[in-house]
């Protein structure tokens, strides 16, 4: 009977584990590195697209979406520019196909609400360091991917716990 409880545990638990992990809506696997940034942006904005250089990518690197011109990142460069269509359609997520050498992958880019009114250049520069690790997270999926650990740590301590008056039977 034991074993039978052990084993309902550990499978409640791995279920759960494998329910929060995220889906690749970020990126789809190739074998260079490539991103978007930011990865969302209003109507009008600019995006920078990077390209990680390695054996999969050493050629010229082309860039292609629905929103913006086919960009092109030339051999030696890691990175280049797009503006985004000012009739993008706000709220849409849109594919950016990155195509290097042999490999290709995909990125995608959220078209933010509003369009941005004037461009300006800051004489002391940019402020950095928003985005990054955190940006896109949703705090709900968060609470629930962390209650369901809870959840099946504690059904796992729960079933697993010797009760002597059930192994007398």
């Amino acid at each position: 009977m034991r074993a039978i409880c052990v084993a309902s545990a550990v499978l409640l638990g791995a279920g759960a584990l494998t329910s929060c992990v995220p889906a690749a809506d970020a990126a789809i696997a190739t074998d260079f590195g490539f991103a978007v940034e930011p990865s969302t942006v209003a109507a009008g904005g600019r995006v920078t697209l990077r390209v990680e250089r390695n054996e999969a990518c050493r050629g010229e690197a082309a860039v292609s979406s629905a929103v913006f011109d086919v960009v092109t990142i030339p051999p030696g460069k890691s990175s280049a520019t797009a503006v985004v269509d000012w009739d993008a359609k706000p709220g849409a997520v849109y594919d950016v196909e990155f195509v290097c050498d042999e490999s290709s992958g995909t990125a995608r880019l959220t078209i933010a609400g509003g369009r941005p009114t004037h461009h300006h250049r800051h004489p002391k520069g940019v402020h950095a360091g928003e985005g990054g690790t955190f940006a896109g997270l949703d705090l709900k999926e968060i609470g629930l991917g962390a209650a369901l650990i809870a959840g099946s740590l504690g059904a796992a301590y729960h079933f697993s716990r010797r009760r002597p008056d059930e192994d007398a039977g």
